[in-house]
């Protein structure tokens, strides 16, 4: 997000989006070629790659493109990192994802958390009923443009991250990725050629290094870890690192913008790391009672398995004596 702050003016959004995809999918499939990762085969594999492509590359790339023009970075970072809910529910109700008590704790204080980052101060503090004034016409036009564009980015992004299952029973993750995010490049650059103009005369050499920046890391590396993880570990704790993006956000920020960052953002930091301890954390959190109960149930079970043993012990030993007395009269 720090990098591409000072890309926006200069370019144009759906053009930036396919510089995103296009060239960090190119990288990727560069990398599956020299790790020896097969290509994608049949067209079940094909098909299932060109969905991926369109909801997670395509919708997501192009709201969130076109939702950083028309609203502001707190409440957008806010609405697109709280796709790990939308994660949540879709993996308890495809995969049967366990969640739990502590799951479900730390996905609400992560929620809060970067609510008190991104929203304004004013704001939160109305809510609380202290101080502030919210008129009615700012109520109004809260959710008139990019906020809205914002959450159908996050539902994608929340959808791409279920399908990267389907995808992976039938192709490479990695290859996938790579696969997908050209497809799903290509439609960007091809409405951007017919809706916009001017996209790249007016972008500067250091909005150049940005936006190589947030091709390779934010794009290729970012995507091709995150989708690699997602295809066989569990999709809730995976997702939930996003709750991470707006707190690096004001940290770079803090760093390289001089951005100060309120008591109230302070605060929110801090949930958002214990939700992402309480998330990850879950299954050891809701085992300890159960391990604690592993030592009764043990001396239970033992004595049956040792008494059948002796008795087998003891049979075959009569055998043997009855040989003997037979064969040395």
């Amino acid at each position: 997000m720090v990098a591409m702050k000072g890309v926006i003016p200069h370019t144009t959004p759906l053009f930036m989006a396919g510089v995103r995809l296009l060239p960090a999918g190119v990288l990727i499939l560069v990398v599956a070629a020299l790790m020896g990762r097969p290509q994608p085969q049949g067209w079940k594999a094909w098909l299932w790659i060109t969905l991926f492509a369109l909801i997670d590359g395509t919708l997501f790339q192009g709201f969130l493109a076109e939702g950083l023009v028309r609203t502001t970075a707190g409440l957008g970072s806010v609405m697109i990192d709280s796709q790990p809910l939308a994660v949540a529910l879709l993996s308890l109700w495809l995969f049967q994802e366990h969640i739990g008590f502590w799951g479900w704790l730390g996905l609400g204080l992560g929620v809060t958390g970067i609510s008190l980052i991104g929203l304004p101060d004013e704001l939160i503090f109305h809510w609380l009923g202290t101080q502030g004034n919210i008129t009615l016409g700012n109520w109004q036009d809260l959710f008139a443009s990019g906020e809205w564009l914002m959450l159908l980015a996050a539902l994608s992004m929340a959808v791409g991250t279920v399908l990267i299952r389907f995808v992976t029973r039938h192709a490479d993750p990695v290859s996938a990725t790579g696969w997908h995010m050209i497809i799903g490049g290509l439609p960007l650059w091809g409405v951007s050629a017919f809706r916009e103009s001017q996209q790249w005369q007016n972008i500067l050499a250091s909005d150049w290094v940005a936006l190589g920046y947030a091709t390779v890391f934010g794009s290729a590396i970012a995507y091709g870890l995150f989708f690699y993880f997602a295809s066989s570990g569990s999709l809730t704790s995976l997702s939930s690192l996003t709750f991470l993006t707006p707190v690096f956000a004001l940290l770079f920020g803090n760093l390289f913008l001089s951005e100060i960052l309120s008591p109230l953002q302070w605060i929110g930091v801090c949930l958002t790391l214990i939700s992402i301890y309480l998330i990850n954390q879950r299954d050891n959190l809701a085992g300890q009672n159960q391990t604690l109960n592993i030592p009764e149930k043990t001396p239970t079970q033992q004595p049956p398995v040792l008494e059948t043993s002796a008795k087998k012990l003891n049979s075959l030993s009569i055998q043997v004596r009855e040989s003997e007395t037979e064969i040395l009269p």
